[in-house]
């Protein structure tokens, strides 16, 4: 898998949450995946639970079904800012990358607020197709204090 496979990727996974289409983000995940959001505390110490956590694409596909159906929150939306990925190594489980970001958070009023930095921590596998696809995706959010509006995936 080429680094700019994994670039391509993540620019698209970013754009599709940027421009509310959720209902694709699943489909950056293999249908056996994990995606978890955590603190870099936590990530350290090797605590598994996560402030969001889902082990298949089925999962993160009902969140998503939740956002739009059943959840009350503040509309808002994001902007992405990624560094680009580090590829720590491709074994028989995969590719493994390291991608630091940033997330703006744009409220329906205009308000703009800084609202995570971190890094992913991904371990890709192609498909079928070919395709890079998240196999696991843990979000190491730097900071402790999460906003209670964690609604849209990071």
């Amino acid at each position: 898998m080429q680094i700019t496979d994994i670039m391509a990727v993540q620019a698209r996974y970013a754009r599709c949450i940027d421009t509310d289409r959720l209902e694709e983000w699943p489909d950056f995940f293999l249908p056996d995946c994990q995606y978890r959001i955590t603190t870099a505390e936590n990530h350290r110490l090797g605590y598994a639970a996560g402030l969001i956590w889902a082990d298949s694409r089925g999962m993160l596909q009902d969140r998503v079904a939740a956002l739009r159906e059943a959840n009350i929150y503040e509309r808002h939306s994001y902007r992405h800012l990624l560094g680009l990925p580090l590829v720590d190594g491709t074994g028989p489980e995969g590719t493994r990358s390291e991608t630091p970001f940033i997330v703006a958070r744009i409220m329906r009023d205009g308000a703009t607020d800084l609202f995570a930095t971190g890094r992913y921590l991904d371990l890709w596998r192609a498909d079928e197709a070919g395709t890079p696809k998240l196999a696991e995706r843990i979000v190491v959010c730097d900071s402790s204090r999460i906003d209670t509006l964690l609604a849209l995936p990071l």
